[in-house]
């Protein structure tokens, strides 16, 4: 089974590429199968990492950013893979 790990902030305003940068500096404990970096406008940053393990397994996520660095708590999802199509 593949799971889907999804973190998502948003920084404080004007600091998107400093967010940006500390989510790609993040080193997990184990390497996922694939780890994708996205953003998207006010400042958003999204990290998707897939897994080859079950729904409920303990999986290494990335951490809260430091307080100044963000405006809310991460927001963060788990999902199953369907496969394509």
């Amino acid at each position: 089974m593949t799971v889907a790990l999804m973190w998502e902030a948003r920084a404080v305003a004007g600091r998107g590429e400093d967010l940006l940068a500390w989510a790609r500096a993040q080193e997990l404990p184990r390497e996922p199968q694939r780890r994708e970096t996205l953003r998207a406008p006010q400042d958003r940053v999204l990290v998707i990492t897939w897994w080859d393990a079950p729904y409920d397994a303990e999986l290494p996520e990335l951490p809260e950013p430091d307080g100044e660095l963000v405006t809310r708590a991460v927001h963060r999802w788990r999902f199953e893979s369907l496969g394509l199509g």
